[in-house]
This record gives structure tokens, C-alpha cells and sequence, in this order.
């Protein structure tokens, strides 16, 4: 299926390059992504790219980057809507980090990919250290902590947990076999077990 190029507005260079970014990893792989493809389904030269993005790999931290503040933003959202007809709080928050890798895998894949990003670039660090004290605080609060400043064994295995199914969703053995709605309703028989075990 081939991703509809998105309109490119001026003075929004940088933000729509990641646009592209998203739009060429969707489509072809992270392994595709260079300045000189992005600027071209942008609508620019590739020297205006540089202005923004000094290489390949500071486009792809920028990215990262984002990635970590919409996942954040995605398990606030989850958190604040709370628990509903079919799901306590614990379930609808650990969904929204699966849903969020079904939705977006580019950006899922791009997080922690520390062999193509900066890591040391400040943003990246201000981003992971805001995701990280979203989960050490019970997971978005959704489950008991009692100090939020280090992660707690049940902090750790919820992550584990609903981030390695992810993977197997997105890039591992089921990502072809299963649907998405199937993948979703896996990923809430999962969590209800896994949110069983920690009340046991």
C-alpha cells in the first residue's frame, strides 16, 4: 500500500521532514530513510534539509524523540479516560502502549534504536526521562508504587511485558499472521492476565 505523500507547509520544514520520516520507515523500512529521500517527498532541496538536520542520524534522534513524547502523551491520554465497560484502568493504560506500536510502528521501532539516533542529544534524554518517570510511577498510575523515583519489580515486568508483545506484533513471528483487531484483543487477554498476577 503506498502512503499518500503529505503536504508540506512553509515555515514547517523540520517538523514535516519528520513527517517524511514516518512516511518512507512505514513504507520501506527505517533502512530507507536518508535527508536526501525525506527532502524529496517533502518538496525541497536537499540543502534547505541540512539546515534543520545536520545528518542522517539527527533527523532520526529528532524522531526518536518524538516518538517517546507522542507514547507519553498516548498513555496520558489512556490514563486520564480511566476504566471503562470492558477494561479497568490498569488494562485500557498497558493497551494504549500496545495500541500506540500497532498505530505507529515507525516510531515504536525508532525509540530506542540507539545505533542511528544521538543519544546524548538533550531533547532525546529530556524525552526518555519523562517516559521513564511516567512508568516508574506505577505505570502511568495504574498500579500501586511506592516510590517513584526508581522502577519496582512490577513496574519492570508490566513494561517487559507489554513492550515485548509489541515487538512480537510489530516485528516479530505474529506481526503477518494477525490481524490488527486480533493483535488488540490478544494484547487485552495478556494484560488482564498479566494485571491478575500482580493482585495475586
Amino acid at each position: 500500500m503506498t502512503t499518500k505523500k503529505r503536504a508540506y507547509h512553509h515555515g514547517n520544514l523540520a517538523e514535516s521532514m519528520l513527517n517524511a520520516v514516518d512516511d518512507i520507515a512505514t513504507e520501506f523500512g527505517m533502512e530507507a530513510v536518508t535527508l536526501r529521500a525525506c527532502a524529496k517527498r517533502v518538496g525541497v532541496s536537499p540543502s534547505s534539509a541540512f539546515r534543520h538536520y545536520t545528518d542522517k542520524r539527527a533527523l532520526l534522534t529528532a524522531f526518536a524523540t518524538r516518538a517517546i513524547t507522542q507514547l507519553c502523551e498516548s498513555i496520558e491520554q489512556a490514563k486520564a479516560a480511566g476504566a471503562n465497560d470492558d477494561d479497568d484502568a490498569f488494562t485500557v493504560v498497558c493497551l494504549a502502549y500496545v495500541a500506540f506500536a500497532l498505530e505507529k510502528p515507525a516510531y515504536f521501532r525508532a525509540m530506542w534504536s540507539e545505533e542511528t539516533i544521538y543519544t546524548n542529544d538533550e531533547s532525546y534524554l529530556a524525552g526518555a526521562e519523562a517516559l521513564w518517570a511516567q512508568l516508574k510511577r506505577g505505570f502511568g498510575g495504574a498500579i500501586e508504587d511506592d516510590d517513584p523515583d526508581e522502577f519496582s519489580s512490577e513496574e519492570l515486568l508490566v513494561w517487559s511485558s507489554v513492550h515485548g508483545l509489541a515487538n512480537l506484533f510489530v516485528d516479530g513471528p505474529l506481526w503477518k499472521t494477525h490481524s490488527r483487531k486480533k493483535k488488540l484483543k490478544e494484547a487485552r487477554a495478556m494484560i488482564k492476565v498479566l494485571g491478575k498476577s500482580l493482585q495475586a
